[in-house]
């Protein structure tokens, strides 16, 4: 099944989003996965990651029309994402610059010989 979101809404201090699930005879049927933003801010999940966090959710084919993202699971995706955050930052980091093995600007520079 494929699940595309359609929405969101705000329910006190939960965010709750709407999916439509796609299945492979083209039916459509509803999904919601409530998030708490509470949790999310403390566990350091950005608002612009829970949509594809809770299709995650989704993803695992359990089935269930309405889930919560629990506080369990919002730990264990904050520390994926910290991994992924720090391996993404270490690959960004460039080795030092090597040093010259000769006198400086010696490749464009030629001797002129008469």
């Amino acid at each position: 099944m494929q699940f595309v979101l359609t929405g969101f809404t705000q329910d006190l201090g939960f965010r709750v989003f709407a999916f439509e699930g796609i299945g492979d005879d083209r039916t459509r049927t509803k999904f919601t996965v409530k998030a708490d933003l509470g949790l999310s801010l403390r566990y350091g999940i950005r608002l612009q990651d829970l949509p594809l966090l809770c299709r995650s959710l989704l993803d695992e084919g359990l089935g269930i029309q309405t889930l919560t993202f629990t506080e369990e699971r919002m730990r264990a995706c904050s520390e994926k994402l910290a991994l992924a955050r720090e391996a993404a930052a270490a690959k960004k980091k460039r080795p030092p610059p090597k040093p010259a093995n000769g006198p400086v600007g010696a490749g464009w520079r030629t001797r002129e010989t008469s």
